[in-house]
């Protein structure tokens, strides 16, 4: 499967911005999603994931209460809503794509996009 993200811009502290990751070339109701970002000089790390369906979401406590993530099978899109930004927010987003695991692991992850970057400044 090809994703595609987008979204992706600058904003000011407390603003919000709503990513896009599109997806091409196989069932994308297959698959569970997931967002995931890089900071200069840092790992990559886990932002949230949604199952296959839709009906299960999960998010770490560093985004809980501020991003949302959801889809749109119909549309083969999986989004995350930002919100309340943080300087610590700025980073490239990376949405994923798995065939069998709704996790938080990098390595569960079969597809990659090819990042989005947010920036958040005061």
């Amino acid at each position: 499967v090809q994703l595609q993200a987008s979204g992706g811009g600058s904003v000011q502290v407390g603003g919000s911005l709503r990513l896009s990751c599109t997806a091409s070339g196989r069932t994308f109701s297959n698959y569970h999603m997931g967002w995931f970002r890089q900071a200069p000089g840092k790992e990559r790390e886990f932002v949230g994931a949604i199952t296959s369906s839709g009906s299960s979401t999960y998010l770490p406590n560093s985004v809980k209460g501020r991003f949302t993530i959801s889809r749109d099978n119909a549309k083969n899109t999986v989004y995350l809503q930002m919100g309340s930004l943080k300087p610590e927010d700025t980073a490239v987003y990376y949405c994923a794509a798995s065939i069998s695991q709704f996790s938080l692991l990098r390595q569960d992850y079969n597809y990659w996009g090819q990042g989005t970057l947010v920036t958040v400044s005061s």
